[in-house]
């Protein structure tokens, strides 16, 4: 592709984005479009995949800080008629003082893997999206995907999702781009990861909440803890364990190199919604027994500060 034609496209109409748009603003609303464009969906719409194409394309350059800043400063030139294409001793503003003596429409050469260079070119890349879910993303999976191509075939890619990828990650696939005459381009895959039920991540260390009875909080016990590897291990909570504390099991959060984290166990002191006669009489006796501890003390001095 020519540098004027990627000088003339507007990628942030193409998104449907302000210019200033957040980088958060940028991928949400290119979630949103590839979902609804992508070929698996719109079924051998070329209308509806050139769209796709063409919103991957600006989202490959939006989506890259660096890039972004070239191309907003090249766009920018173009606006105001500062670099137009070579036609025959053209009189233009030079502007190669700003981009150290070069060619300013090499930017966008650039930023296409070298799109203006003379001889045979590499293919374009290709970018697409998968989801998975939350146990794939800590112990890795192959993705198996199905790609439309430009005849309207599917190729058949695997591709391999490292260990312990966090939502919004891009994976690279060698070669599973568009063809081109110095061989194909390469293949991103955007992971979007599925929440867990119970299980969440901070870093490399696993969370979850567990719930625990006011009884168990206030006299202790010993409680099993599954965990995401299928197996239970087993806290101990300490008597007067307040509602809130984290403990830490270590080792059994996510394996990655030589990196392993923690599992860390919030506790959730739940409170009955309904209790019987029996145990109303019970929690009574206990108010009276514990009369004269004064649980807020504290908080009534703090207001008085």
């Amino acid at each position: 592709m020519a540098a004027k034609d990627l000088y003339e496209k507007d990628f942030y109409k193409t998104l449907g984005v302000d210019k200033k748009a957040a980088a958060d603003e940028i991928k949400k609303k290119y979630r949103a479009l590839a979902r609804d464009l992508h070929p698996d969906k719109t079924k051998g719409d070329a209308a509806k995949e050139d769209k796709f194409k063409a919103v991957s394309e600006a989202y490959e350059i939006l989506s890259d800080e660096k890039k972004r800043a070239e191309y907003d400063e090249a766009r920018s030139l173009y606006e105001r008629g500062g670099f137009r294409p070579p036609q025959g001793g053209a009189q233009g503003a030079d502007f190669s003082d700003m981009f150290g003596g070069g060619n300013p429409q090499d930017i966008f050469a650039n930023l296409f893997g070298g799109g203006a260079r003379r001889g045979p070119r590499k293919g374009q890349d290709l970018q697409t999206e998968a989801t998975i879910s939350f146990r794939e993303s800590v112990f890795g999976t192959t993705l198996d995907l199905r790609l439309a191509t430009d005849r309207g075939l599917a190729q058949n890619i695997s591709a391999r999702v490292p260990v312990g990828v966090h939502d919004g990650a891009k994976i690279r696939v060698k070669g599973k781009g568009a063809a081109g005459e110095a061989g194909p381009g390469d293949l991103f895959i955007l992971l979007t990861v599925k929440p867990h039920p119970i299980f969440s991540r901070a870093g490399e260390n696993l969370t979850l909440n567990l719930p625990v009875t006011f009884t168990e909080a206030t006299l202790g016990a010993d409680i099993k803890v599954p965990t995401l590897s299928g197996d239970d291990v087993t806290v101990r909570i300490a008597p007067g364990t307040s509602n809130g504390r984290t403990l830490r099991v270590k080792g059994r959060g996510i394996v990655k190199g030589s990196t392993t984290g923690d599992l860390l166990v919030t506790i959730q002191v739940q409170v009955p919604q309904r209790v019987d006669e029996k145990a109303a009489e019970a929690l009574k006796q206990f108010a009276e027994a514990t009369a004269g501890e004064d649980v807020r003390s504290d908080f009534v001095k703090k207001a008085k500060i």
